[in-house]
């Protein structure tokens, strides 16, 4: 399912136009990703929560050159599933 095909989905459940259905996704969206940005966690209890984690600086290997390189720190985001997501994808 990509993007378009999940606005259409959320707008027919909600009974939504699709414009208002890309606004709400979008909006939904745009919060998630701000309160990340902000270095908040998002939980939405029985489905997950988002955070973004600190990746520490570590070595690595250019694969062009097979020379050693160090690869800085960065913050990368992070899902983990709630239970009731996982119990509804085992059913």
């Amino acid at each position: 399912m990509n993007k378009q095909e999940f606005i259409a989905a959320v707008a027919e459940k909600a009974g939504l136009t699709l414009a208002d259905g890309a606004r709400a996704v979008n909006a939904a969206l745009s919060v998630i990703e701000d309160a990340m940005k902000a270095g908040d966690k998002v939980v939405l209890t029985g489905f997950g929560q988002f955070e973004a984690r600190t990746r520490a600086a570590h070595a690595g290997i250019n694969p062009a050159t097979k020379q050693a390189i160090t690869i800085p720190a960065c913050k990368v985001p992070s899902f983990k599933a709630g239970k009731g997501l996982k119990d509804a994808v085992n059913a």
